[in-house]
């Protein structure tokens, strides 16, 4: 059965308006995700985009991908990514055994990370994947105009800090079937530690696009 890519790309951004559009290296942002899928194809059968917006489906078609309409009911900005996901699966006639998630505000992946992550996927029997990667960062929480240490204390370095990671979105591997239950990541899924300077994107702000261009150009551009 197949394994096919789908990448979630709505209309409609209000912090970084058209921000799925946006030029980033010559092309647009959305067609990263796309071309990052069609150069796996030994992995990934067919690469689809959900999408309520027109500019996006002419983008998606010019890039190779096949599009499916996300009606305006599941398109909103509280909608969870896996209502696209399940009308994708609804909507296409071919059994498919496994999905590839790539989200298009994480245009900038390493360019070996579907093979390693897919080949534990199935050789190891997972029933999802996802990417994560380590935080070095000191947390705490204010309480009563005080500051409480949440995972150091108070002088402690850095480097000794307990390791804890964080769900960077570069890439989810699952089954179909999870995803008809409404399940992305499942309880068991297999945690993909990652350590890449592109884990830190995901484009929301402009902010957020312009460290993306900066990598795009130190680290990618030809």
């Amino acid at each position: 059965m197949k394994t096919i890519a789908i990448i979630p790309a709505r209309g409609g951004s209000k912090r970084l308006p058209q921000k799925n559009v946006k030029l980033l290296g010559g092309i647009p942002l959305l067609a990263h995700s796309i071309l990052y899928a069609k150069a796996n194809k030994k992995i990934i059968d067919e690469v689809y985009v959900s999408t309520n917006d027109d500019e996006i489906k002419k983008i998606a078609l010019e890039f190779g991908a096949k599009v499916i309409s996300r009606p305006e009911n599941i398109s909103g900005d509280l909608e969870p990514t896996v209502s696209a996901l399940k009308n994708v699966l609804e909507q296409i006639p071919d059994a498919v055994e496994n999905i590839v998630l790539l989200q298009a505000t994480n245009p900038l992946r390493p360019q070996n990370l579907l093979q390693e992550t897919f080949d534990i996927y199935q050789n190891e029997k997972h029933d999802s994947l996802f990417t994560v990667s380590r935080n070095h960062q000191k947390f705490g929480k204010i309480e009563n105009h005080k500051f409480i240490p949440y995972n150091y204390e108070i002088g402690q370095r850095s480097q000794d800090l307990e390791p804890l990671f964080f769900e960077n979105g570069l890439l989810y591997i699952t089954k179909t079937a999870l995803i008809m239950e409404n399940i992305i990541i499942a309880e068991n899924a297999f945690p993909f530690k990652i350590d890449s300077i592109f884990a830190n994107v995901d484009i929301d702000t402009q902010d957020d696009f312009d460290y993306a261009e900066y990598l795009y150009n130190k680290h990618i551009k030809p």
